[in-house]
């Protein structure tokens, strides 16, 4: 259910980040067993069970998704928004489009599903601010991680770590040369090959860069890859199939840290 989980400790509170697997949930075939994504095909009552699995393993009532689009819109989670929360991360009455979600409030995950694209998680410890992001070729290309910072900075992060979950890796991410071309004309870093020695990109290490440019340091950046993992979803490896997650949320200082699921 858990591939990975972190904790930090600051000023303002606990941070907690956490990386699923495809492992531990419900459904079958290309979904199973521990599908998050409702936008997939797979059927919405295991989705919506795999969703209440999660947060009573996180011990959170409230985990918030958006619908992503591959952009650069960072979703601000506030007191107010988190009203229209369904418990359990269900479907709220609509869906916020955005690729990244920001928040201070306490005790609310920020979600953001993958299957290939890099799931960056981003904490200011200090001043108690989170921040999930989703960053795929065309979102890291666009800023959606400098995007995302700026968000977090605008309410008040100085320091902030980031965890960069798993993603598809050089070797097996082929595109055509002039894609590869394009990218690396804007992050240099991410021009690679495949183990075949056709044109690949790096999108991980782009988002490492744009991290580090940005004063962020790195407290974990995972070095599987999607699409060579049975234990995560692969879009290019499989076409149909289901989404695994980043999650990142704030407790209070006082409260003790839940023990990893």
């Amino acid at each position: 259910m858990l591939l990975h989980r972190m904790n930090l400790t600051g000023t303002a509170g606990h941070v907690h980040m956490a990386f699923t697997d495809r492992h531990g949930g419900y459904g079958v075939g290309d979904y199973g067993s521990f599908n998050l994504a409702l936008h997939v095909g797979d059927d919405s009552s295991a989705v919506a069970a795999n969703r209440s699995l999660l947060s009573q393993a996180l011990g959170l009532e409230r985990v918030s998704f958006v619908q992503q689009v591959h952009g650069t819109a960072v979703h601000v989670v506030t007191t107010e928004s988190l009203a229209q929360l369904s418990p359990g991360g269900g479907r709220p009455p609509s869906y916020v489009e955005a690729d990244a979600q920001v928040t201070s409030c306490r005790d609310v995950g920020l979600a953001i599903l993958v299957a290939d694209c890099t799931p960056v998680l981003l904490a200011a410890p200090e001043e108690g601010i989170v921040a999930a992001v989703h960053a795929g070729r065309r979102g890291m290309l666009d800023g959606v991680v400098p995007a995302t910072l700026r968000k977090m900075r605008e309410h008040g992060a100085t320091e902030v770590v980031a965890a960069i979950g798993p993603s598809i890796g050089p070797r097996r991410y082929e595109v055509p040369a002039a894609m590869r071309d394009e990218v690396a004309a804007v992050e240099p870093v991410t021009a690679s090959v495949t183990r075949t020695g056709s044109p690949a990109l790096d999108v991980a290490a782009g988002v490492a860069e744009q991290l580090v440019r940005e004063g962020v340091s790195i407290a974990h950046w995972s070095d599987t890859c999607t699409s060579e993992s049975p234990d995560l979803f692969s879009y290019r490896r499989d076409g149909t199939t289901g989404r695994f997650a980043g999650i990142v949320w704030l407790t209070t200082r006082s409260e003790a840290t839940r023990p990893s699921a």
